[in-house]
């Protein structure tokens, strides 16, 4: 570790890193636009800038040197000494910010970045509370950039985050900077539109009220937002999101800092591809089909009623002939209490894990890159817990089947019992399986949505999307991550967990911890998640 000093602390850090990285992650609040630790230095909002002691060039005594420095381009080394609380520092601050502020409309009453705005906060914190600007403001153009992106240029500080993510992350650089001085916009280049994968990101790491996205605009102050931490579904990176709802209404995700698994971003899938949790035509009661009569059945009494159901199947035709279909969108936790309630009453129930919905080929981002130069991957698994099932499968022993086989016996009627998970947010249900479901005498359907299996189960169970639901996922490098719950359950449904915790018969209300530390006595790497760590308070 190397040893510096920061405002007269001496702080250890990691070598190499900046010196404005080191400040926030000491805790310090030092005001930054330009620097991203994903993106390539340019100091140019000159925020940052900091002072150093160095040699006299005559007398090599160490001393404040008369020219500040910007923290984002200076590396630590050890025993260097540095300041952000001189008055020197505090002046430039001051005068940085009303520099940036002359052009700059009052517009916060109607910006949708108002409440998150570093332009406020640093406006507060750090600028004067009068302008000294008399003439008339310089008015940049509202531009649309592409189909979820708006530009409003005259809230542009020019911190060119934007631009340098498109070139160096997303690899598309549809982005560039036209114009000069004050003059200067941000704007696409002739005949392109800001439309690659990745494209989200560029509102999200935007400090003003520059860039905004057309899905969120006008929709919610910030302020009234509340967060749960979540693992996106969409496929099997399993990047880091935030959910962010107010009044039980999810409004938009926004991705978190994950090392390792795609580091600070998100794809658009994932941000624009939760709206299917808040679909009006989810299934929002428990079925149960008597002959022709279909009836409503209570969440209390469920559990019993599919245990003795099952009890009675393989009474009559043995244990052998019951299936268990564990879908890659349940939690590890959930398809554990399943697994092990059903194998309690059918100990050589086959266990199967469901289709995997698959593409061509993982892309890789920037455009163009080998996977060691990847710095983006959305996998071409479009499911986030194979890994999960699978490792709950071979653990758990015993038959298994393909989910080809289960069609297939299923369709010869060899299976007599069977439960099926689904939870897939888009149409999964093949031909095959819709005519093994006719055939198998007790079905149990679990699912999101109305299927062809439903007509032919004696039970639908409403499932929960993840966004109602906590646990956790095993993405494809094997790394264990937790998500927690965003929302609650809509009118009607039962959180799975909990469901499948008292088909379990465990008491309680359900902990994905405590389930895990049950899990954790077959198989030790459920005993630890790889929980995302917490960026610096003042890093954005």
């Amino acid at each position: 570790m190397t040893k510096i000093i920061i405002n007269g602390t001496e702080v250890e850090t990691r070598e190499g890193i900046p010196v404005l990285q080191a400040a926030l992650e000491m805790g310090l609040n030092v005001p930054h636009y330009c620097y991203h630790p994903g993106l390539s230095v340019v100091a140019s909002c000159r925020l940052c800038l900091m002072e150093m002691k160095m040699p006299h060039p005559k007398t090599g005594e160490m001393g404040w040197a008369p020219k500040l420095m910007p923290s984002c381009q200076t590396p630590v080394r050890d025993g260097m000494e540095v300041r952000f609380d001189s008055e020197a520092v505090k002046r430039n601050q001051r005068n940085c910010m009303e520099f940036f502020l002359l052009n700059h409309p009052l517009d916060c009453p109607v910006c949708d970045q108002a409440g998150e705005c570093l332009l406020q906060d640093y406006s507060y914190q750090f600028g004067d509370s009068t302008s000294r600007m008399v003439d008339p403001k310089y008015v940049n153009p509202k531009k649309d950039l592409g189909p979820k992106t708006l530009l409003y240029a005259n809230r542009c500080v020019m911190c060119t985050r934007c631009v340098r993510f498109a070139d160096e992350v997303a690899g598309t650089g549809e982005l560039c900077v036209t114009n000069r001085g004050s003059k200067a916009e941000i704007d696409v280049f002739p005949g392109k539109a800001l439309d690659n994968p990745l494209q989200g990101n560029v509102v999200d790491i935007c400090p003003v009220g520059c860039l905004l996205d057309k899905d969120f605009l006008f929709k919610q102050r910030v302020w009234h937002l509340h967060s749960g931490d979540s693992i996106c579904p969409g496929c099997a990176t399993g990047c880091a999101v935030r959910v962010d709802q107010n009044e039980n209404v999810i409004y938009r995700l926004k991705p978190r800092y994950n090392p390792g698994v795609n580091d600070w971003w998100m794809c658009d899938e994932g941000r624009f591809g939760w709206k299917y949790a808040q679909d009006a035509t989810r299934l929002n009661r428990v079925i149960t089909r008597r002959g022709e009569a279909v009836e409503s059945l209570d969440w209390a009494g469920l559990p019993q009623t599919v245990r003795f159901r099952f009890a009675e199947v393989t009474a009559e035709h043995g244990d052998a002939s019951i299936a268990i279909v564990l879908s890659p969108f349940m939690a590890c936790e959930e398809a554990w209490l399943v697994a092990t309630a059903l194998r309690k009453i059918a100990p050589n129930a086959a266990l199967v894990l469901g289709p995997v919905p698959l593409r061509e080929q993982d892309e890789v981002f920037p455009k163009g890159a080998t996977n060691g130069d990847a710095k983006f991957t959305i996998s071409k698994e479009r499911c986030p817990n194979r890994r999960g099932i699978e490792r709950i499968i071979g653990a758990l022993g015993g038959p298994t089947l393909t989910f080809a086989e289960f069609s297939e016996n299923g369709g010869k009627g060899e299976i007599k019992g069977a439960w099926i998970s689904g939870g897939y947010p888009e149409k999964w249900v093949d031909k095959e399986l819709a005519k093994a479901a006719d055939k198998i005498e007790f079905l149990v359907v679990h699912d999101l949505f109305a299927s062809e299996l439903c007509a032919p189960a004696e039970i639908v169970i409403p499932a929960c999307p993840f966004t109602e639901r906590a646990g956790s996922f095993m993405n494809i490098a094997g790394k264990l991550q937790p998500f927690e719950w965003a929302v609650k359950p809509a009118d009607g449904c039962k959180r799975d967990g909990q469901f499948l915790q008292e088909l379990a018969e465990i008491t309680g209300i359900y902990q994905p911890e405590s389930v895990r530390k049950l899990m954790a006595k077959q198989m030790p790497e459920f005993a630890e998640v790889a929980a995302p760590p917490k960026m610096p308070e003042h890093q954005h």
